[in-house]
Formats: structure tokens, C-alpha cells, sequence
């Protein structure tokens, strides 16, 4: 009798039944209310440090109401893509309120954040063409390499010296695209974006950042990591997702108006995938305004960010190389990692732990996020948690050398 390849394959993966086994498991837990400081899951009130609404903006009246008055006038959803019948007045809208904010000349709004990167990177590069990414570049941008079919060289993690001596070694009149995170999504560090478009001028390059982490977090009113180093100039091209601070679901390509037209007709993300909702749309641009128009929030969200890491440090906790509201605790264990995010549950904080293969083993962390709608009490209170549970687990105070993520 022939074995079933699919069946083998399935029978095969047991990870999550272990876990389950072990009443470990931390996926997919189903959250009973609005996306807030504070959360309900199982009718049970948690303290929510695993979001990515950095400013807090998913229940602002204003994106709440942008959303119902959206649906009223375009309906739930376009029932095509941008290419063909799926493009709104509102799409344009967006666009142009995206532009102006990150300061290049055009925009495009695409499905999700992951489909830009896709599209994006794998229409610019082809065979021919190179490609420098930061070894812990996001997954998205990752597959979005690997669908252009060009040649890819990864320069260990902000390693300026490593970079150069790369692109040094490509033809000078050859195509080359430096991509990388403006804040890395796990490890909470900023890009040396100012070192890279020296590089870029240097070596005839050009250089695209994904400021998924960044919108809203860095740069002048929340303009990103360009505008932090304030060289939005000197960068090609500015991706954005609305997900974390813009309270919706979408991204966005922000770059001259020649590579926008360019990308409208060879993107295969957006050319063959449905349009962002009506919804969705007007969410993002009701948050883009709020985002603008209530800078107290990015001071909030800042000062949230310096009061963590105070504690965190003073706590004895190894928090990395973070500079943002990303704070990563590292515990260098996958099953201490699992149990640790268990435990904080059942004392009623919310966190995300990071295992492999998101990251080697020894790089295992509980993900430890802050919002500008976090107050000090809830942050104190989740400290406190934490110090409890890893003084139980044997946690604190491991002050290792960084171990480089494997993409």
C-alpha cells in the first residue's frame, strides 16, 4: 500500500499538539472585545501588551465613525481589484494624504502590508538585478526577494562595513535595491537609514524602507524612519502598513510618480488581488488625520516607551538593542518562552512570545509591546508580573551577546 505524501507530511507535525498537551499553546487566542489596553479573553479582563496599535487610534470615535459612514455610501466591500473595477475615489484620497504625509510625490494603497512588500520588491527586481537585505528583515520582505528571482545578498544585522563591501562587488550600472526595516519588528532597533543612503549615493544604489514599525513612531508628527534622520530625499522608496498605527488593514508605496505609475501596472499583489474594503480606507485616512492633528499621542507613546525600559532595566531584564516601543525580553529558550507567556496569561498580562523559527532558540523572547493609550499603572502592573514570573522560571538577569536571526 502506498503512504498518503499529504498525510505523512501532516501526521508529521506534532509542535502544537505537544504544546496543547502541555496547555501551553499561545496562538489564536481569541479576544472577546475591541482591541484596547485592556482586553477580554475566556471573560476574563487582560492587560493587553501584545498589540501593535501603537497610538491607541482602533477605538478613536473618529476612525470608528469614518468606517460606518464609509460602508453606508460604498458598501462592505469593491468585488475587484485596484487594476480593474476596485478602485475608489477614496483609494485616491488616501493617496495622496499618504504622499504628502511621508513627503514624496505619489502613493499606492495596496490589500495588506505583506502584499506591498510582495509586489513592490519582486516587480522592481528581476534576474538580472540586485538585492541587499538586512538578515532580520521582515518575513514579507523576504518572500518579496525571493519571487524576483534576483540575485540577494544579506549583510549582517545594521553591519555597515558588511553592506559595502556587497555592493562593492555588484557592477556600479547594474540595478541594486537596499530594503530594510525602519524598526525592527521584533528586536525594537532602528535602522542606520542615514549610513545606508551614504552607501546608496556611494555605489549608485537605491534604497527602500519598510516602516511598518515606524509610522506614527518616528520622524516629525509620526512621518516615519526618513523623516526621523530627516532624509526623506535621499530615500526611493517609503513603505507603510495600516495595521499598527494607522488602526486598520492595508499598506502602502510611497515614492516618485514615475515608479508609482510603474508599480500600478506590474505589482502582481495588487493587479490581481482585491482592493482594500471601504472601510478599511476611510479607517486608515480618519487615523492619518488623528495622527495628525493629536501629536500629544507619539509624546505619550514616547514617554510610555522610557518609563518601560527604565523598569525593564533596573528590573535586570536583557531587553536587546530596542530603541521603540518594541521591547523585547529575552529568555533564550523556546519551552521557558512558551511557559513564561503562560504564566503572564494567568496573572492577567497579555504578551506574544517569539520562538523558532521566527528566531533561533537562543533568541527566544516574550515580545513586550506599549501604546500611547497605556497608562504607568498598567505598565507598573504588568512589571511586577513579569518580575514574578521570571524569578519563578529563573529569567532575569541574563545579560548574553545578541544572537544573530537566521532568515
Amino acid at each position: 500500500m502506498i503512504n498518503n505524501p499529504l498525510k505523512k507530511k501532516i501526521d508529521a507535525f506534532k509542535t502544537v499538539d505537544k504544546l496543547k498537551e502541555a496547555n501551553i499553546y499561545p496562538f489564536f487566542r481569541p479576544l472577546q472585545s475591541d482591541q484596547d489596553t485592556e482586553v477580554m479573553i475566556g471573560s476574563k479582563p487582560v492587560l493587553m501588551f501584545g498589540s501593535n496599535s501603537y497610538l491607541g487610534l482602533t477605538n478613536h470615535p473618529a476612525v470608528k465613525d469614518a468606517a460606518k459612514k464609509a460602508i453606508d455610501k460604498y458598501g462592505s466591500g469593491c468585488a475587484g481589484s485596484r487594476f480593474l473595477n476596485g478602485t475608489l475615489d477614496l483609494h485616491l484620497e488616501l493617496e495622496e494624504a499618504l504622499a504628502d504625509f511621508v513627503g514624496k510625490e505619489g502613493a499606492l494603497v495596496f490589500s495588506t502590508g505583506y502584499q506591498v512588500n510582495l509586489g513592490v520588491i519582486s516587480a522592481l527586481a528581476g534576474r538580472n538585478d540586485y538585492l541587499f537585505m538586512d538578515e532580520w528583515n521582515h518575513a514579507c520582505i523576504i518572500d518579496g526577494a525571493r519571487l524576483s528571482f534576483s540575485k540577494i545578498y544579506k549583510y549582517g544585522h545594521s553591519d555597515m562595513a558588511h553592506l559595502e563591501k556587497l555592493l562593492s562587488n555588484a557592477p556600479i550600472d547594474a540595478f541594486k535595491l537596499i530594503v530594510t526595516d525602519g524598526v525592527f519588528s521584533m528586536e525594537g532597533d532602528i535602522a542606520k537609514l542615514d549610513e545606508i543612503a551614504n552607501l546608496a549615493k556611494k555605489y549608485n544604489a537605491s534604497v527602500y524602507v519598510d516602516d511598518a514599525h515606524s509610522l506614527g513612531v518616528l520622524g516629525t508628527c509620526g512621518r516615519g524612519t526618513a523623516s526621523h534622520y530627516n532624509i526623506t530625499n535621499k530615500v526611493d522608496l517609503i513603505m507603510g502598513t495600516f495595521s499598527k498605527s494607522l488602526a486598520s488593514i492595508g499598506g502602502f508605496i510611497a515614492a516618485d510618480k514615475n515608479v508609482i505609475e510603474y508599480l500600478k501596472h506590474h505589482a502582481r499583489s495588487l493587479m490581481f488581488s482585491a482592493s482594500i474594503s471601504p472601510g478599511a480606507t476611510a479607517s486608515a485616512l480618519a487615523a492619518l488625520n488623528v495622527m495628525k492633528s493629536e501629536p500629544e499621542r507619539i509624546e505619550k507613546l514616547w514617554q510610555n516607551t522610557n518609563y518601560t525600559l527604565h523598569q525593564f532595566k533596573e528590573a535586570g531584564f536583557d531587553v536587546g538593542p530596542t530603541e521603540s516601543p518594541i521591547i523585547p525580553i529575552y529568555v533564550r529558550d523556546n519551552e521557558k518562552t512558551f511557559i513564561m507567556a503562560k504564566m503572564l496569561m494567568d496573572e492577567g498580562v497579555f504578551v506574544n512570545p517569539v520562538v523558532s523559527p521566527a528566531v533561533s532558540s537562543e533568541s527566544s523572547m516574550i515580545r513586550f509591546s506599549l501604546m500611547a493609550t497605556h497608562t504607568f499603572e498598567q505598565i507598573d502592573f504588568a512589571v511586577e508580573k513579569l518580575k514574578k514570573v521570571a524569578e519563578m522560571l529563573n529569567i532575569p538577569n541574563m545579560h548574553h551577546e545578541k544572537v544573530a536571526v537566521k532568515a
